[in-house]
C-alpha cells in the first residue's frame, strides 16, 4: 500500500512517499520539497506546486494521502497559503478517487516520537530511524511529509485511519478534540 504524506505550503510543500507493510513496517520510497517563488502571484504558485503534485499522483498507484490539518497560527499569510495548498491537494485527490486523511501536527509528533510536543529535530531523527535512512531528510518539510505518511500507514494497519469524510466514531482523540473545538468556535461566532 503506497501512501503519500503532504506537508502543505506555498513556498515549500513537502511530499513523502512510503509503502506500508504488515504491522508497523514502512518502507521509504521517495521524498522531495516542491517550491514556488515568494514573489510570484498566488494563482501561479498554486498552479506550479499543484501541477507537480498532480504528476506525482498520476505517475504511480497511490492508496491514500495523509495531509497536515491546517491549524491557527499568528502568521495569517502562512495559514492562508497552507489552507490554499491543502484545498488543491484535496481537489486533486478527490478527482482521482484517492482518500485523504487529515492529521494535526501534534498527532503526527505523538505517533512518530511518542511525544506530542516534540520539536522538528526529534521528528526528523525518528523519521530517519524508522525508514532506515542514512540522514535526516532536509529541510524539515521533507521529514514532516514522511512523518505524515508513516502516521497514516500505522493508523491504516490498526484500522484507525479515517478519510476527511469519515464518521466521528473513527476519529482519533486529537481529531475529535479538534473537531469539537472548531464546532464550539463556530457556535460562538454564530451567536454574536
Amino acid at each position: 500500500m503506497r501512501i503519500i504524506g503532504i506537508d502543505p505550503g506555498l513556498t515549500r510543500c513537502g511530499v513523502g512517499v512510503v509503502t506500508a507493510g504488515p504491522g508497523r513496517a514502512v518502507t521509504f520510497e521517495h521524498v522531495e520539497v516542491l517550491k514556488s517563488p515568494a514573489d510570484a502571484s498566488t494563482p501561479s504558485r498554486l498552479l506550479q506546486i499543484g501541477s507537480s503534485i498532480a504528476r506525482m499522483l498520476d505517475g504511480q498507484e497511490i492508496s491514500a494521502i495523509a495531509l497536515e490539518r491546517v491549524f491557527a497560527q499568528q502568521n495569517l499569510p502562512s495559514v492562508m497559503g497552507v489552507a490554499q495548498m491543502s484545498g488543491v491537494v484535496m481537489y486533486l485527490a478527490a478527482q482521482r478517487g484517492i482518500p485523504v486523511t487529515l492529521y494535526t501536527p501534534n498527532e503526527v509528533k505523538s505517533q512518530v516520537t511518542g511525544y506530542g510536543a516534540a520539536d522538528k529535530a526529534q521528528v526528523g531523527q525518528m523519521v530517519a530511524r524508522l525508514l532506515r535512512l542514512d540522514a535526516v531528510p532536509q529541510p524539515a518539510d521533507a521529514s514532516d511529509a514522511l512523518a505524515l505518511a508513516v502516521t497514516h500507514a500505522w493508523n491504516l494497519n490498526r484500522g484507525r485511519a479515517s478519510s476527511a469524510t469519515a464518521q466521528a466514531s473513527s476519529e482519533t482523540p486529537a481529531q475529535r478534540a479538534w473537531r469539537e473545538a472548531e464546532a464550539k468556535s463556530g457556535k460562538r461566532r454564530g451567536s454574536r
